[in-house]
């Protein structure tokens, strides 16, 4: 897909950047990716795909933005609560790049929809917390044969992983599906906001790599991040 004039000044340092260049920019400008969560996770991700110039950006959140959310949720502002974060976080990647197709999907994910949403995308990236939501996602991805990339954050800490259709899947993590009353909430523990912006980021990162092939993605590999002690730890999942 051919770039503007105006999109070659947009992504200059990326044109002149080895190993992305103009065919891993037009790669992004064709690429499809669906954000599940528009929260803490999702909101880094959001900014930086719809910065990179990703073509089409769909998010999918049935929530509204409130004041709580916004110690973390840098795409949402206070003059967004009480509206859906879907469409808060449409109006954030229309200021920010016009030649990113924003698509909003203001519904919650279940096992009944998860399908028909990932299938219109070709790279899937969940950052929600709820467990069942997260299975939902993986399993339709798992299916559609769609690339994932999984991340979550609790209080100080954080982790990102990839799924493809050739490697570890998401039940190779989570072989025993916990019960959601032993996993912490965030409304109970809380969550430092530069945590979500450590781990969103990097997932980003991930889906950017899987666009372009530059790299060597978290394929089979668990990154652990402890932001108390600023330390990273890798973790290899079982069928890599």
């Amino acid at each position: 897909m051919p770039l503007s004039p105006d999109e070659t000044r947009r992504y200059a340092r990326h044109l002149v950047l080895r190993g992305v260049g103009g065919e891993g920019q037009q790669k992004l400008k064709a690429a499809r990716v669906l954000v599940v969560g528009a929260g803490g996770l999702g909101s880094p991700v959001i900014a930086y795909l719809a910065a990179a110039g990703v073509g089409t950006l769909g998010v999918v959140d049935h929530d509204q933005v409130s004041l709580s959310n916004l110690q973390r949720q840098i795409v949402h502002t206070t003059g967004a609560a009480a509206t859906p974060k879907a469409e808060s976080a449409g109006a954030f990647v229309a200021g920010l790049n016009p030649y990113v197709q924003y698509v909003p999907h203001n519904e919650r994910v279940t096992r009944d929809n998860a399908a028909r949403l990932v299938t219109a995308y070709d790279i899937i990236i969940d950052g929600t917390d709820n467990f069942a939501t997260r299975l939902a996602v993986a399993e339709a991805a798992e299916a559609a044969g769609k690339s994932l990339v999984s991340g979550a954050v609790s209080m100080f800490d954080g982790q990102v992983t990839v799924f493809v259709p050739t490697g570890p899947q998401f039940r190779d993590l989570y072989p025993i599906e916990p019960d959601e009353a032993d996993l912490p909430a965030c409304e109970v523990v809380g969550v430092l906001g530069a945590v979500t912006g450590v781990i969103g980021t990097l997932m980003a990162m991930e889906a950017i790599k899987l666009i372009t092939g530059l790299g060597e993605p978290l394929i089979g590999r668990l990154l652990l991040y402890d932001g108390r002690a600023a330390r990273f730890t890798e973790l290899s999942l079982g069928g890599a």
